[in-house]
């Protein structure tokens, strides 16, 4: 199996814990905890910032000397509502128990600035239409760089419908080359409806230095070092993906594949 696809270390507790080591790269981190009623996690940030995002149910979270109470409104992914979040920033740590079965995810990036700990969420995230016919699908951009709510971290959600394509027409940001283009490492944490379905997920470079194409199940999650990242969603699964991106800036610039561009061009 390719080392771009994590799988779950298990069903329970702590079942992502992607470090830079464990990447190989430098910036971005994702944990990923699945919490039943009543459990708690808690971790310090160090010389890192978070954002923890309620993927699904609810929890009590206190973080850098707050109590924040209970947070997340749905009870399942598939609401589509936005999702509460929270930012953490370096130098402090954070606890969270579980009220309801819960999802938290930990997006993790070196601390840049001077953000307070803060809900980020649901409260400024509005849902966005983006792409045409069997490319549409639907944003909740919690924390990109529209918002200042972080130092490094760019953080959002995406629905794909069933039969469509996402991050799409495939596109790169993998070069130092601001205004023309950012460098951001990416990760994806997949989850499908029916959660038995599956989805396909292709990194690849326009050299041909890398070209994987994976087969992703509910809760896995791509590592996306460089190279395009286009995810196809099978007829009858819809797919969501929580992307969490980190590079030496924090803006959002890519680039179409050349090839594929005139796809983007007709739909604009």
């Amino acid at each position: 199996m390719t080392d771009l696809l994590r799988r779950p270390a298990s069903e329970a507790g702590k079942i992502h814990d992607i470090t830079p080591e464990s990447a190989g790269w430098g910036y971005v981190g994702f944990g990923l905890y699945r919490l039943s009623a009543g459990q708690r996690a808690a971790e310090a940030t160090g010389d890192r910032e978070a954002i923890l995002v309620l993927v699904e149910g609810r929890a009590r979270i206190a973080a850098a000397g707050h109590d924040f109470g209970e947070l997340g409104q749905r009870l399942t992914v598939w609401d589509q509502t936005p999702p509460h979040a929270l930012y953490v920033p370096g130098g402090s740590d954070w606890t969270a128990e579980a009220t309801t079965d819960c999802i938290l995810a930990i997006c993790t990036a070196p601390a840049r600035g001077d953000h307070p700990a803060a809900r980020i969420g649901p409260e400024g995230i509005e849902r966005i239409t983006r792409g045409k016919g069997a490319n549409t699908r639907y944003i909740h951009p919690i924390a990109m760089e529209e918002r200042d709510v972080a130092g490094s971290l760019l953080v959002t959600e995406v629905y794909t419908p069933a039969g469509n394509w996402s991050s799409y027409p495939p596109h790169r940001h993998d070069e130092d080359d601001f205004p023309n283009m950012t460098y951001l490492e990416e990760t994806y944490y997949h989850r499908l409806n029916p959660a038995r379905g599956y989805g396909h997920q292709r990194v690849f470079t326009e050299d041909g230095s890398l070209d994987e194409t994976m087969t992703v199940h509910d809760h896995d999650v791509v590592l996306v070092p460089k190279g395009h990242h286009p995810c196809g969603a099978p007829y009858g699964y819809d797919m969501y993906y929580l992307n969490v991106m980190a590079g030496p800036l924090r803006k959002w610039r890519f680039r179409n594949h050349p090839d594929h561009d005139w796809i983007a061009q007709k739909d604009a």
